[in-house]
């Protein structure tokens, strides 16, 4: 039996690049599930790749059809964004595993609806000066920078990936992104133990 990977972190701290090299690795066999979004997509963004880009008309069918696990909002100076994980054909963990990137609210609402034993966390850390600094070239690089918006999501990951919201999602293990190459065998060596070795998948 598979596992759905949850890699979170803070804004800026590295999770697409993570998430990006565990989908293209051989050690640890991991396909992606594609979150959704009402945000507007950006620059460099593919339908599909990173999101699927819809609206909220889209996301209240999907709502009303009992396919959204879980869902978070978040009302920006452009409008209400959301953020939603859908259950599909596509997911099967009786014979595949998953990443997917998610929040600590996300990671809750997904290990309630597969069960505990089929989510398995991955805390990414940084220093903050580094994170903003990245979200800051990251934004510049748009055609249209939002740096209102970059700086409430940075504000708001202070709140959000709290202490006590690690604590309370039962989260023990984390993983600094210093060095990317020394962080990505770490978090494949826990992915070893913990789907490799518990489900006895190949690598």
């Amino acid at each position: 039996m598979g596992k759905i990977v949850c890699l979170m972190g803070k804004s800026s701290s590295g999770k697409d690049t993570i998430y990006k090299k565990l989908l293209t690795q051989d050690k640890v066999k991991l396909c992606n599930i594609v979150p959704y979004t009402t945000r507007p997509i950006r620059a460099q963004e593919r339908e599909g790749v990173e999101y699927h880009f819809t609206d909220e008309e889209g996301y209240q069918r999907l709502l009303e059809a009992g396919s959204v696990i879980e869902s978070r909002a978040y009302h920006t100076y452009l409008g209400l964004w959301r953020y939603f994980t859908v259950a599909d054909e596509r997911i099967q963990l009786e014979n595949q595993s998953y990443v997917m990137i998610a929040t600590l609210e996300a990671y809750g609402h997904i290990q309630r609806f597969y069960g505990a034993d089929r989510v398995l966390p991955v805390l990414i850390e940084l220093d903050d000066g580094v994170r903003l600094q990245r979200a800051l070239d990251r934004e510049k690089a748009q055609d249209q920078p939002k740096y209102e918006e970059m700086c409430r999501r940075f504000l708001a990951d202070a709140e959000d990936f709290s202490e006590e919201n690690i604590r309370k999602a039962g989260i023990l293990r984390r993983f600094y992104n210093e060095d990317l190459e020394y962080c990505l065998e770490e978090i494949l060596d826990y992915l070893r133990d913990n789907i490799v070795a518990a489900h006895g998948q190949s690598s």
